[in-house]
C-alpha cells in the first residue's frame, strides 16, 4: 500500500491541510508535504526544504525571496520529488498560486490515479490546470483561509471523495490490450467501424480530436496505458499550422516517437481548420473556403499551400518515430466534407498534402506511406487501415 499525499503550503493553510489530512488518514496512510517557498518549518512530515532539493538547480533555485519565481522553482521541484514515490492518491489546496504550483505535479502522475485540487479558481477555466488529465477541481467557495462552517464541508467532501477513490478503485479492464483511435465528427463513420472490428480482441479508446483529446490520448501513450494507436484524424496539426481553436500544440506525436508505440496514421479531417462561431473567424479568412458546422462551430478548408506545410510537419514527426509506423493517404478523401459534390472537395490541395508527404517521410522497412484510393469514410479504406495495424503488431 502506498500513501494518500496533501499538499501545499503550510506556513499559510497549515489548519485546513491538517485537517484533511486526518479525515483521510481514517481511512489510508497520509503523508503531508509542505510547498512553502517562506523557508519557515511546519508540522508537516516532509519540509519544504527537502522538497525544494529536489529543484535540478538545487533549493537555491526555489527560496530566492521572490515569490513568483519561489512558485514556479517549487511547482517543478515538487514534480520530481513525487515522480518516483508510491502514490496512491493527492489532494492539494491553494489559491491561484497553489493551484499554479500543485497541479504540475498531478498532471505528471498517470490517469487514474486519484488527484483532487480544492482551489479558488476552480470555477472559472481551470484548462491551464487540468490540461488533458484527469484532475479534479474543487472550487473552494470561501478562500482557503481558515476553517468554518463552509471551508469544512468543502474540504471535507474533498477529502472523503479522495479517500472514495483510493479505498475503492474500478477493477482493472485490462483483460484485453487497449487501442487508442483519433476521431472527430467528419471521420466518424471510419473510427466507428474500426473500433468495432477491434472490440473482440481489444479495448478501443476513442479521443475526440479538439486539441485537448490529443493531448489526452497520447499522455495515455506516455503513460503505457496503450497498446497501439490508431491515429485516423490528424487535423489538431491543421489547427496549429492555421491558428485555429483545437490545436493539440507544437508536441503532437512526439509521445509516438518517445515510446515507440505501434502506430497507424492518417490523413483525417486534415481539409480544416477549426474556428467558433461564424463572426469569430479571424478577418483575414473571411473570404476563404468556410463551413459552419454549427452554430458554435466554423470550419475552413485547408489551402494547398497550408496542406503541404501540414505534411511538412508530419514528416518531421513521423522520421522521428522508430517504433513501427504505416500512415495511410485516403486519395479518394480526407473527410466526409472532401469527397467529390461536397463543400471541402479539392484534389489541388489534397494533392499537396499527399505529395509532400511522400517526398519528405523518410521511408523504411518500419515506417512506410500506403495510398489507398478511397476516402477515408470508405469501407475499404477501413479495410486497409486494419490491415496495416495487424501487420506492424
Amino acid at each position: 500500500m502506498g500513501s494518500a499525499y496533501v499538499a501545499g503550503t503550510f506556513d499559510t493553510k497549515g489548519d485546513e491541510l491538517h485537517h484533511v489530512a486526518d479525515l483521510i488518514a481514517r481511512g489510508h496512510p497520509v503523508i503531508t508535504v509542505d510547498l512553502s517557498t517562506s523557508g519557515e518549518t511546519s508540522r508537516a512530515d516532509v519540509q519544504a526544504a527537502e522538497v525544494a532539493a529536489h529543484h535540478p538547480d538545487g533549493a537555491e533555485a526555489v527560496f530566492t525571496g521572490d515569490r513568483g519565481s519561489a512558485v514556479t522553482a517549487m511547482a517543478t521541484a515538487f514534480t520530481r520529488f513525487l515522480r518516483d514515490r508510491d502514490v496512491d492518491g493527492v489532494i492539494g489546496l491553494g489559491g491561484s498560486g497553489g493551484t499554479a504550483l500543485i497541479t504540475p505535479a498531478m498532471r505528471e502522475l498517470p490517469v487514474g490515479v486519484p488527484k483532487v485540487m480544492v482551489s479558488t479558481v476552480a470555477s472559472g477555466d481551470t484548462s491551464g490546470y487540468v490540461d488533458a488529465t484527469d484532475i479534479a477541481m474543487f472550487p473552494s467557495v470561501t478562500d482557503v483561509a481558515g476553517l468554518n462552517r463552509i471551508s469544512r464541508r468543502i474540504l471535507g467532501n474533498a477529502a472523503h471523495a479522495l479517500l472514495g477513490a483510493i479505498s475503492h478503485p474500478m477493477p482493472q479492464a485490462d483483460d484485453k490490450p487497449a487501442v487508442a483511435l483519433s476521431m472527430f465528427g467528419v471521420t466518424t463513420p471510419c473510427v466507428t467501424a474500426a473500433a468495432g472490428r477491434l472490440e473482440a480482441e481489444f479495448d478501443p479508446l476513442v479521443f475526440h480530436a479538439t486539441g485537448t483529446g490529443g493531448r489526452a490520448m497520447e499522455k495515455l501513450v506516455d503513460d503505457g496505458l496503450v497498446h497501439a494507436v490508431l491515429d485516423v484524424t490528424t487535423t489538431e496539426i491543421c489547427d496549429l499550422i492555421a491558428g485555429g481553436v483545437m490545436s493539440a500544440g507544437e508536441q503532437r506525436l512526439d509521445a509516438i516517437a518517445r515510446t515507440r508505440v505501434p502506430y497507424v496514421g492518417s490523413c483525417g479531417a486534415l481539409d480544416m481548420v477549426n474556428f467558433g462561431a461564424r463572426e469569430t473567424v479571424p478577418e483575414r479568412y473571411r473570404d476563404r473556403n468556410l463551413y459552419v458546422h454549427n452554430p458554435q462551430v466554423t470550419l475552413m478548408r485547408t489551402t494547398p499551400e497550408e496542406c503541404r506545410e501540414i505534411g511538412s510537419f508530419l514528416a518531421r514527426k513521423l522520421n522521428a518515430c522508430e517504433g513501427p509506423v504505416r500512415f495511410l493517404l485516403p486519395t479518394g478523401g480526407v473527410s466526409m466534407l472532401d469527397a467529390p459534390g461536397q463543400p471541402f472537395h479539392d484534389p489541388e490541395a489534397d494533392a499537396a498534402l499527399f505529395e509532400t508527404l511522400e517526398r519528405e517521410v523518410r521511408q523504411t522497412d518500419d515506417r512506410r506511406l500506403l495510398r489507398v484510393e478511397h476516402n477515408v469514410n470508405d469501407e475499404e479504406f477501413v479495410t486497409a487501415l486494419l490491415a496495416a495495424f495487424r501487420e506492424i503488431l
